[in-house]
């Protein structure tokens, strides 16, 4: 069986821990798409953890993570995240790398940073992790993929040489920078060929026989429906597919119809990193409480470290969220951190142009929308160390139904503290 498990938000769901519970019981963990720019957080026996390139079942002996073609592969970051794993007593992880994946260059991080700089303040809030140039040279067919590294010396630095003298425009006259050299690019490949090479092997074979064995394959997604480039945010979204569907493609040419099941992750309330329309967002004092209580301590990126856009649920989006990856189940997540509140606010619904919208609209719209809240009892205690839905307070319940039912989608795993121990399954 394949599950992707995906978010339904701006990302920072909780996509990480719910991957780490699921693992358990699975064979593989494929990451199919994003790099370095986002963080998955995960709270084990080990201690915690901000992974970037792994996927989240590095924990796991019986486990076979694989970067699948669909990431951006810092290959630094990766061996550097491995060494970090290791040194603080993780066994080191079975993990493949596919032959088919693209490396980022320290050029698309270096145009990453001077194009915000140029931008200015109509920048897209970056990571500056060279994601969004990356992406474009992929597509623009000038990207180097991990198995042109172990190929002839001349076919790829000819390769190098019709790269620079693309990038090199853009660096010299747009930019202002000096020009890019041909032999420290491909000293750089070369070096990136002996990272990679204990690691890469064709994973598109290897998942398609897993497949075909019955074995169980997780496909973990980075960031939300509301940061896909089709069906997001745009133009304030990530230069990658966030939704399961790509998830067929970005692991290896899975068929499609073998994802059975579709976990999409939702947080009690919201938070978004990056610039963007957050219709539900809040501000100052109300904001800095629920960030300072919210996470597992404190919403911060976990890439960048910076502090999150606050806000509440907003029912509008998720269940646009949930439709967009296909959803067939919930996992609700930081319930916990709304156990101050006497009153949760909930965006129940738009208001744009004096009218009402319950559906979620395109971006030009979308700038528009003011939200509609309705106000739900709090249950003012701490609910961490539950283990049954039924002794969640009565108001906890009623909150989670009321989404649940907003949403459409069953809530099945109710996540009420950090560890991978606390979580709540329902039938």
């Amino acid at each position: 069986m394949i599950k992707a498990i995906v978010g339904a938000n701006w990302g920072d769901e909780g996509k990480g821990k719910i991957t780490d519970v699921e693992a358990q019981k699975a064979d593989f963990v494929v990451r199919f798409q994003g790099g370095a720019n986002a963080g998955h957080t995960i709270v084990n026996h080990y201690g915690k953890f901000a992974l970037h390139q792994l996927p989240s079942g590095v924990f796991f002996d019986h486990i076979t993570n694989v970067i699948g073609n669909g990431v951006a592969l810092s290959p630094e970051r990766f061996v550097k995240e491995i060494d970090e794993l290791v040194s603080r007593g993780v066994p080191k992880p079975h993990i493949v790398v596919s032959d088919r994946a693209q490396v980022v260059m320290p050029y698309h991080i270096q145009q990453d940073t001077f194009e915000e700089a140029r931008l200015a303040g109509e920048a897209f809030g970056s990571t500056k992790s060279g994601i969004a140039p990356f992406y474009s040279d992929k597509y623009a067919k000038i990207g180097f993929q991990i198995s042109e590294l172990f190929g002839d010396e001349e076919a790829v630095r000819e390769k190098i040489r019709h790269v620079l003298s693309i990038k090199n425009v853009l660096f010299e006259h747009l930019y202002h920078q000096p020009p890019l050299q041909e032999d420290a690019v491909y000293a750089k490949l070369m070096e990136y060929k002996e990272m990679l090479s204990p690691y890469v092997t064709d994973t598109v074979s290897l998942l398609h026989e897993a497949c075909k064995a019955g074995k169980t394959i997780l496909l973990e997604g980075q960031l939300g429906s509301l940061k896909d480039p089709d069906l997001g945010i745009y133009p304030m979204v990530t230069s990658s597919s966030t939704l399961a569907g790509y998830g067929a493609v970005g692991a290896g040419g899975l068929p499609p119809y073998e994802i059975k099941e579709i976990i999409t992750v939702v947080k009690a309330y919201s938070s978004a990193v990056g610039a963007g329309e957050f219709v539900s967002e809040i501000f100052g004092e109300e904001a800095d409480e629920l960030r300072r209580r919210g996470g597992d301590g404190g919403e911060y990126g976990a890439t960048t470290g910076r502090p999150r856009r606050m806000g509440w649920l907003d029912l509008v989006a998720t269940r646009y969220g949930c439709q967009v990856q296909g959803a067939t189940q919930v996992a609700f997540t930081v319930l916990d951190a709304l156990g101050y509140l006497d009153e949760i606010p909930v965006c129940v619904a738009y208001e744009c142009d004096g009218e009402r919208l319950d559906t979620f609209p395109a971006t030009t719209k979308l700038k528009r929308c003011k939200p509609i809240l309705e106000k739900l009892p709090g249950w003012k205690c701490d609910i961490r160390g539950i283990k049954k839905y039924e002794e969640l307070p009565e108001n906890c319940r009623k909150y989670i139904e009321f989404a649940e039912k907003a949403v459409g989608v069953p809530f099945k795993m109710i996540s009420n503290g950090p560890s991978r121990d606390d979580i709540i399954f329902r039938d």
